[in-house]
């Protein structure tokens, strides 16, 4: 079904061809020994052929072959033969135009065969003939160049931001991940203390139910945050507004909440200059102490835990979080088992590196970011 905008342009076409034939009807060389009605059915040919451009859309390439074929009785049916000829041009594959264009070059040739007379007039509209068919259809094909290019960059700018929203929800699960499961793995911690000590003191139980309703209410706090990012399209995980991004400084924050659940954590400092660390790697860096740390609650609650940090401007940044393996595989806290992946795609954003896995009978969880534009190849 044709829109408003394909009548248009058939409308266009149509008016094209009548003005042509008129104005070129002066102009073009007519057998001087036709008699009246070969004159007469030449123009009712030439109409014709103008109210066959609406067809151009169904059948272009039998249109203009047909018009080709029978401007050679006929004089009138150019501007007709231009139209179709550029829509073969721009609709249709290029070997179907090469075929049609063999046409055109087999009839030029057929015409050269017969020795015309260059200096009369009937040589003179030939000639103009095939040079509107040339330049027609190297417009047509122009035409086509330059839909196909624009289609092109408006798929791949539809691509990128298909991906670029991809990357942004990928983020969002991350920092969702890192942070609610951090929270919630203390929740557990603490509510399975008291599930299996009953006969703790009031006090203990006391300070076990605060530690259970803060960390409650920074979960709570945290998740309405990841809400807010994705509320507010303006915003997102990497400086998101109304969103404070945690530090390398905060890691001693998130040992000591550590600490007081329960956990034996050794925290081992020894950055130079981190005052002078981008916020985005020491963030990164964050997230893998947080990480690292709900997992050695999940599946070794009871262990010894090491934290070290080390590294200057220059050299690099080294995150390890190590913690003896457990007795026993099984643990009481699910995880999804999507950390340690969401970990390994943050160090690779920053430009970094991540290593975990069984070493000497601990679990060690180690990162390498760069810092200061070192380069991360041969480190």
């Amino acid at each position: 079904m044709r829109n408003r905008r394909d009548w248009s342009v058939d409308i266009a076409f149509f008016l094209f061809a009548v003005v042509f034939s008129v104005v070129t009807a002066d102009s073009v060389h007519l057998d001087e020994s036709m008699s009246g009605g070969e004159r007469i059915a030449d123009q009712v040919a030439g109409g014709l052929a103008c109210a066959l451009v609406f067809l151009r859309r169904r059948c272009p390439v039998q249109l203009a072959v047909v018009l080709m074929l029978a401007g050679t009785y006929f004089h009138h049916l150019t501007g007709a033969t231009l139209v179709a000829l550029f829509t073969v041009a721009v609709h249709r594959r290029r070997r179907v135009t090469a075929w049609v264009v063999a046409v055109a070059l087999v009839q030029f040739l057929v015409f050269l065969a017969r020795g015309p007379d260059t200096a009369s007039e009937a040589a003179s509209s030939a000639f103009t003939y095939f040079a509107l068919v040339a330049g027609t259809i190297g417009w047509g094909l122009y035409v086509r160049s330059r839909r196909a290019l624009v289609a092109s960059l408006e798929e791949r700018a539809a691509r990128a931001a298909d991906e670029a929203r991809r990357q942004a929800r990928e983020e969002i699960a991350r920092e969702m991940h890192d942070v609610l499961a951090h929270r919630l793995s203390l929740l557990s911690v603490h509510a399975g203390a008291l599930e299996f000590n009953p006969s703790a003191s009031a006090a203990d139980i006391r300070h076990a139910a605060e530690v259970i309703r803060d960390s409650a209410h920074q979960a709570l706090q945290d998740l309405r945050e990841v809400i807010g990012v994705l509320r507010a399209p303006t915003a997102g995980p990497d400086g998101a507004e109304g969103w404070p991004q945690p530090t390398l400084a905060d890691v001693g924050r998130l040992v000591a909440e550590s600490r007081e659940a329960g956990m034996g954590v050794t925290y081992q400092q020894e950055a130079r200059d981190t005052d002078m660390l981008p916020a985005a790697t020491g963030r990164t860096a964050y997230r893998i102490v947080q990480e690292g740390l709900t997992n050695a609650r999940k599946h070794a609650p009871d262990a010894e835990i090491t934290v070290a940090v080390s590294g200057r401007p220059g050299e690099g940044l080294t995150v390890a979080v190590t913690n003896p393996l457990p007795g026993s595989p099984g643990t009481t806290i699910p995880g999804a088992r999507q950390g340690l992946i969401g970990l390994g795609e943050r160090a690779q954003l920053a430009g970094g590196r991540l290593e975990h896995g069984p070493r000497g009978g601990s679990f060690v969880l180690r990162a390498w970011l760069p810092w200061g534009g070192t380069k991360t190849v041969g480190r």
